[in-house]
């Protein structure tokens, strides 16, 4: 889907988790008048504002922001959605005549604006049926084995111990009946949803010790802030959706909830470890995948992203 002539410019800031995207895009938007479009997957779930660091109310009221709080916490939120949501933001952003300021540190959602992420292949119920029966007989060796047999020359960049992306996988190879690497071919000759748009990028970055330092301040923030009473409000519905559920501070509270809240020291100790861990997996994927137009390390203000527009 082709929306707006190519002279139109999305401004995108990346960066990973705690590396203070938050303040300079506002900064940043306030000064040009832009909107912004979130590309953090768990902003999207209304309620889960504190273990996020959701942009504060003030803050959202501050600068037009989209795709923030769209969603309750026990419904999914597909990368389908998210493409098709985005175009239409931007697509509004530029109809009034406002700059776009795409802001996140998630690696597949970040993708979306540079190349296609989904695809048409839907499942019938028969074969997702099959894939589920296959799962449930023999868990994940049992659908690695099948996956294998239909992909003789490998499976290509698959995470292979992702039950999700191998039953997708499958599903898919079922569908078509082609290898993965004939699939990721035909992918890549795809369109992306936003080839009519040129982008501007920019990556913020930090060093460890400062980043450490930060995530510990953070996490206390949290906890300081109420993230254990918000957890316990959400938990029936986090519990209903994985994505959500399963995502850092949340998943270490709801262990630590059902643990009979042990030391309060090692949840917020868990915290950290987890939100390091993140941002070692964030920094491969920018190293890898992501080629901005300009790296800025450390702080900075709304002066120094000088390849927006």
């Amino acid at each position: 889907m082709h929306i707006g002539p190519v002279s139109h410019i999305i401004n995108i800031l990346a960066g990973p988790t705690a590396v203070g995207k938050t303040a300079l895009a506002l900064e940043w938007a306030t000064a040009h008048g832009a909107e912004i479009v979130n590309a953090d997957a768990l902003l999207f779930y209304r309620g889960m504002d504190i273990g996020t660091a959701k942009p504060s109310p003030e803050e959202l009221a501050r600068v037009p922001h989209w795709l923030i709080n769209i969603r309750p916490v026990h419904q999914s939120y597909s990368i389908k959605e998210y493409v098709t949501d985005a175009q239409a933001a931007v697509a509004d952003i530029i109809r009034r005549d406002k700059k776009v300021l795409i802001v996140g540190g998630s690696g597949f959602y970040l993708r979306s604006y540079f190349a296609p992420v989904v695809d048409d292949l839907e499942p019938s119920p028969t074969i997702r049926a099959e894939v589920q029966q296959l799962e449930a007989q023999g868990g994940l060796t049992a659908m690695l084995d099948r996956l294998d047999t239909l992909n003789p020359e490998g499976t290509r960049q698959l995470d292979r111990n992702n039950p999700r992306r191998v039953a997708r996988a499958l599903e898919r190879c079922l569908i078509s009946g082609q290898t993965l690497a004939a699939l990721e071919t035909d992918f890549a000759a795809k369109p992306g949803p936003f080839d009519a748009y040129v982008k501007r990028s920019v990556l913020l970055l930090r060093g460890n010790d400062d980043l450490h330092a930060r995530v510990t301040a953070r996490t206390k923030g949290m906890l300081d802030a109420g993230l254990v009473d918000e957890v316990r409000r959400l938990k029936s519905w986090l519990e209903e959706n994985p994505a959500a559920g399963s995502s850092i501070g949340y998943r270490e509270t709801l262990a630590w909830l059902d643990a009979g809240e042990a030391q309060h020291d090692e949840l917020s100790e868990a915290i950290q470890l987890s939100t390091r861990r993140l941002i070692a997996k964030q920094r491969k994927w920018f190293r890898n995948q992501f080629t901005p137009d300009l790296i800025i390390e450390g702080d900075a203000d709304a002066s120094a992203l000088t390849v927006f527009q």
